[in-house]
């Protein structure tokens, strides 16, 4: 029954919004409260904008190679857009995280991705590294967490709900990397970077072995926000470089280790995203979010 009552609804809020447009009713930047909250990262500064949006995964898979890591901490996309079709242009949020940077828990840990006894060669630095390593493990600090983050000002994120709505061609194109934490890995162990990030070309349709689906629609603050559950959102062969700079100093070493047991570079990736996705008209939050 909510498919049917979604597209009422939305004329509704297009015309409220046109009429909010020529009387001057909507309140300057005032902070989305009550329904509304959920916009309050929002750049409603930014007078373009049109539409406030927030995308959380809450579960899927990405696959770098021979690595999966499981989605199981939620992720939130949000900003807001101008536009439609291949003409939306996204905007970031003003305050906080546009791309939240959302660790999550690699299978296997450590041991899954570097064994000390790998680390070869009689040098100092070798010997150094395998000692460094060997006191990791005899800590057992030994898990590994991923963090996907944005790669690119948040004006490269591309939105096309025309396309996410009709489950054909790219939904959702994201510009990111992803960085690998542990103590023996530093603080700049990346796959992909600001200079080659890998691009996810998201789609509610079909991509490679991948299907996509578009979630339920539906409504809340009487039809005000736009709710849509449940998608699954899927890239199958985007590329991802080599690792960088895992281990400081002893990057030379780790870097090529890592890369063989994920198996980077390579163009063998894939992407699924679950997610539910709400929005709302700019000038309908300032006037019913106070």
């Amino acid at each position: 029954m909510m498919k049917h009552r979604i597209g009422p609804a939305l004329f509704v809020a297009a015309a409220l919004t046109a009429l909010f447009a020529v009387f001057g009713a909507a309140s300057a930047m005032a902070t989305p409260t009550g329904e509304y909250a959920v916009f309050a990262d929002c750049p409603l500064s930014h007078r373009p904008l049109s539409t406030c949006i927030v995308s959380k995964t809450i579960s899927g898979e990405i696959t770098l190679g021979k690595q999966g890591v499981p989605i199981v901490a939620t992720q939130t996309l949000q900003g807001g857009f101008s536009g439609t079709g291949e003409s939306t242009k996204f905007v970031g949020v003003e305050t906080g995280e546009t791309f939240s940077k959302t660790a999550q828990k690699v299978p296997g840990g450590l041991l899954g991705l570097v064994k000390c006894n790998e680390i070869t060669g009689n040098g100092f630095f070798e010997w150094l590294a395998r000692t460094s390593c060997e006191l990791v493990f005899e800590n057992k600090t030994t898990g590994v967490n991923a963090t996907t983050e944005l790669a690119a000002p948040a004006s490269s994120i591309k939105l096309n709900e025309e396309a996410l709505l009709g489950q054909t061609g790219t939904g959702l194109t994201l510009p990111v990397k992803v960085k690998l934490e542990n103590p023996l890995f530093g603080e700049e162990c990346y796959v992909g970077s600001n200079a080659e990030p890998i691009t996810l070309k998201l789609t509610s349709g079909t991509s490679g072995s991948l299907k996509g689906k578009l979630g339920e629609l539906g409504e809340r603050a009487e039809g005000g926000i736009l709710v849509i559950k449940n998608n699954t959102l899927v890239d199958s062969g985007f590329s991802a470089p080599e690792a960088t700079g895992c281990g400081g100093v002893f990057s030379f070493l780790l870097d090529p280790i890592i890369d063989a047991k994920i198996g980077l570079p390579t163009s063998s990736n894939k992407a699924v995203l679950n997610n539910t996705i709400e929005q709302a008209g700019r000038l309908v939050i300032e006037e019913f979010g106070e």
